[in-house]
């Protein structure tokens, strides 16, 4: 619809010139009839912004009814795909809780870790939850709500070697298996630049090469390791050295300039001021003594204190 005012009858030059030599109206009359038609134009201008302004903010509104976030799908516990398709996990449930205390419906989607980010920026989502590590260089790309978890390193290999992690040689003695644009693989090749050292698209693949005796070690975020070390798959392996703090902090990644960054920030205080957060975390990082050893099976167990997220 335009918003131009449309006369009813177009009248050339000559012909106003005649109009006005003719007509019995005066030219102050000419004048008047003039600013009446030119207020009538004018108000109908006004009408049609407002209706365009109502428009554009219920379009606004009813778009922020959905926050559409993006998740990997293949980083247990942290997300995961069901055998059904759906998406589960950590950050999942995280997700869904910071969307319920803003009063919006989740869309959650699985996207591959290495257009995650390319994602965002092309519009495909609002905001990215999964496990994604705060890095100058992703920073410089993307803006980062309050951390919401804290995570540390760990190497894996099979209980009865004899790989130690803190022995230069034995890293690069041995193949080292991690996960390719990874904040644990960024570390490993800036600290090891000279390992044998296997990159994969996923943490599953990459676990599924330890299993299978293809490479010798592996290097990962502490809690997909101990959550797989639970499984049939990783019963013969353990953890091996000590963890390592490189204050490591997990946060939502927003467009630059977002005003959602605050607004996710608010609803994760407020999930972690209510209980909720700390309930979700209890459920996935309850991390059993067995889990957790270091050396080989006869080793003395030792009381494990999780303080993940604070």
């Amino acid at each position: 619809m335009s918003n131009h005012c449309v006369p009813v009858r177009a009248t050339t030059g000559k012909s106003i010139i005649s109009a006005m030599t003719t007509s019995r109206l005066s030219v102050p009359l000419l004048t008047l009839a003039t600013v009446f038609t030119i207020a009538g134009c004018s108000n109908s201008q006004e009408s049609a912004d407002d209706a365009n302004a109502e428009a554009s903010e219920t379009a606004v509104a009813t778009k922020g009814d959905v926050l559409r976030i993006a998740t990997e799908g293949a980083y247990a516990p942290f997300n995961y795909t069901n055998a059904d398709g759906t998406l589960g996990g950590f950050d999942v449930e995280i997700a869904n809780a910071i969307c319920a205390d803003m009063q919006v419906t989740c869309e959650i989607m699985a996207q591959d870790w290495d257009g995650i980010i390319p994602g965002l920026k092309a519009g495909k989502y609002d905001a990215i939850v999964a496990a994604m590590s705060v890095t100058p260089e992703r920073a410089e790309q993307v803006s980062f709500t309050d951390p919401y978890f804290s995570n540390t390193l760990v190497f894996l290999a099979k209980k009865d070697s004899s790989f130690d992690p803190s022995n230069q040689s034995d890293i690069d003695a041995h193949s080292i298996a991690a996960q390719r644009s990874t904040i644990s693989s960024q570390w490993f090749e800036d600290k090891y630049p000279n390992a044998d050292m296997k990159l994969y698209d996923t943490l599953s693949n990459a676990f599924l090469d330890l299993g299978s005796n293809r490479v010798d070690a592996m290097i990962s975020d502490k809690l997909p390791a101990i959550e797989w070390l639970s499984s049939p798959a990783g019963s013969n392996y353990a953890l091996k050295g000590d963890e390592i703090d490189i204050s490591d902090n997990f946060a939502i990644a927003v467009r630059p300039g977002d005003p959602l960054q605050a607004k996710i920030n608010q609803s994760l205080a407020n999930i972690k001021a209510n209980g909720t957060y700390d309930k979700i975390n209890q459920k996935y990082f309850a991390i059993s003594e067995s889990a957790m050893q270091t050396s080989d099976a006869d080793a003395p167990e030792q009381p494990v204190t999780e303080t993940a997220g604070q």
